[in-house]
């Protein structure tokens, strides 16, 4: 349970992850509490410090958090907090429901929400700004005697400093002074640059010699920014998202921001070992929102150490880091190689050597593959999105061009019925060549593509049972630019799994059912390359 966490790490620094509330803001994202602890679970398996788990009282889900969290996890590293705002003008704290929902959720950490900009006050809280000094001091006092520890979060800090300095400098004194052990800057609107925040920070800092720490939203793009010109001018709080999740454009990121702590400026914010989980943890939290990982995220993205140009290539042949500002696996990424028309030689080496494919010292032979890519990507062929196709290419040519074959087609075709009471009827005919054999399949699809793939397997699993494994996972369709109209040329990327792995195969024809056939026998030859299948020929 929550108060039995410990965690290698002093107080001096913290780690504050609010996905459970804030994140959980995103268009797109609506948590079930089996999903909020499935998180929770992950962001204490990565080693923050805090998790915010939302507002007890404001809404049954966020209460029966609360309730299965203390029963039903055992954090090792992180202190659950509960959020809340401060008493009601013109009552008490300690009558206050909403305050004594946030005591009876269990959490030994509250976070009070305050207004620190003058109109939010008068405008939004109707009341006077001597009244929500005492609205903070009085939440704070009486959370504090009854032995939680207790965040403020200055909302609307900057905007309210911009308006009245004197004003918001006053809330964040009233807070420390009463007993919180960190008031927060809220960036709330997401407005600010980096050398405002480290100027505010700083200024408040130094008038206020509070302890301070920053929550800034995205909405200048800025938000992980903003975070680290707030440690530069003496935050020791920084409240992130995992991948960035929430309002509007998001929040601060908690995966670059703690690698940036830990890699850059040498901070041990995390138990040992636990930074090389980052990529893992972000991708898990991305399932459990349902969520795509962005390929393009820095440190956790698929592309993040992803090297296409030939000279690049040509560098980190010789040392990675000429291309690397880190080394990948620090974070549990990986280098990638991608090839494509931009390949030289040292692409075409470091792919082979990825995957498996000795090519030795054969300039010949490797001069002969960048040719082939070359060729091929100009005809609307892409290998950078489908390495089992790039594979296959490459074995091929190691075997001097004769292609990796586990059957033959002998024709293939696909039938589309539109019947007068309107329905649709999709049909596939297959007839091929395997181990002496001639093997002749129909099958009917959800389309003539799906209808061709029941087909080819119908026909291929009576010899190679393997491929009963093979899902189709991915379809994607393209059409080419610089062709015009229903003669375009169409490229197809199908990802396969079977179950323990996935694979991307493509093919380019001019017309999406040829282009598909393509990729689809790309994917179960490889599928058997996959399985150990020794190829027929």
């Amino acid at each position: 349970m929550t108060e039995t966490a410990t965690s290698e790490l002093d107080d001096a620094f913290h780690v504050f992850d609010t996905t459970l509330r804030d994140g959980a803001q995103r268009e797109g994202i609506n948590l079930t509490v089996a999903d909020k602890l499935a998180i929770a679970r992950h962001l204490d398996d990565f080693g923050v410090g805090f998790i915010e788990g939302g507002w007890p009282g404001a809404n049954p889900r966020d209460t029966e958090f609360f309730a299965r969290a203390r029963a039903e996890i055992d954090f090792r590293h992180a202190q659950l907090v509960a959020f809340g705002a401060t008493r009601r003008a013109g009552a008490t704290a300690a009558e206050d429901p909403q305050v004594r929902a946030l005591l009876e959720s269990g959490a030994p950490v509250v976070t009070l929400v305050a207004k620190a900009h003058d109109r939010h006050v008068e405008l939004a809280l109707r009341t006077t700004l001597d009244e929500n000094l005492e609205m903070v001091r009085d939440t704070v006092s009486h959370l504090r005697a009854e032995g939680r520890r207790v965040f403020v979060d200055c909302e609307h800090f900057f905007d309210g400093y911009r308006a009245n300095p004197e004003y918001a400098k006053a809330v964040v004194r009233t807070a420390a002074e009463a007993g919180a052990d960190v008031v927060i800057l809220c960036d709330t609107n997401g407005g600010m640059l980096p050398a405002q925040v480290h100027a505010v920070v700083s200024t408040v800092l130094a008038d206020t010699g509070a302890r301070l720490g920053i929550h800034a939203q995205d909405d200048t793009g800025c938000a992980v920014a903003n975070t680290l010109a707030a440690v530069d001018a003496g935050a020791t709080h920084v409240q992130c998202t995992a991948n960035g999740y929430g309002e509007r454009v998001g929040n601060a990121n908690l995966f670059p921001v703690v690698a940036a702590l830990e890699l850059k400026y040498g901070k041990k914010v995390l138990p040992e070992g636990r930074l090389r989980e980052t990529t893992r943890i972000s991708h898990a939290i991305a399932e459990v929102v349902n969520l795509t990982p962005s390929t393009h995220q820095p440190y956790v993205g698929l592309s993040a150490f992803a090297h296409k140009a030939g000279l690049h290539a040509s560098a980190i042949k010789v040392d990675p880091d000429l291309y690397q500002h880190i080394d990948p696996e620090q974070v549990g990424n990986t280098m990638r190689m991608l090839v494509s028309d931009m390949a030289g030689r040292a692409s075409i080496e470091l792919k082979g050597k990825e995957l498996g494919v000795d090519l030795g010292d054969d300039r010949e032979l490797v001069g002969r593959v960048v040719e082939r890519v070359k060729e091929r990507e100009l005809k609307g062929y892409t290998y950078e999105a489908a390495d089992a196709s790039f594979e296959l290419l490459l074995r091929s040519e190691v075997q001097g061009g004769r292609p990796l074959r586990y059957f033959e087609v002998e024709s293939w075709r696909a039938i589309v019925e539109d019947r007068p009471d309107g329905t649709h009827a999709n049909e596939a005919t297959v007839k091929l060549w395997a181990k002496g054999e001639r093997i002749v399949a129909t099958a009917e699809g959800n389309g003539p593509v799906n209808a061709l793939d029941r087909a080819l397997r119908v026909a291929l699993e009576k010899i190679y049972p393997q491929l009963a494994k093979l899902e189709l996972v991915d379809y994607k369709v393209r059409i080419l630019e610089g062709k015009h109209g229903t003669s375009s040329t169409t490229r197809v990327l199908i990802s396969t799994s079977d179950g323990t792995g996935e694979w991307a195969t493509v093919g380019v024809a001019d017309n999406v059912i040829a282009a598909s056939w393509q990729a689809l026998e790309d994917a179960c030859t490889y599928g058997l390359l996959r399985a150990g299948v020794e190829p027929a020929e």
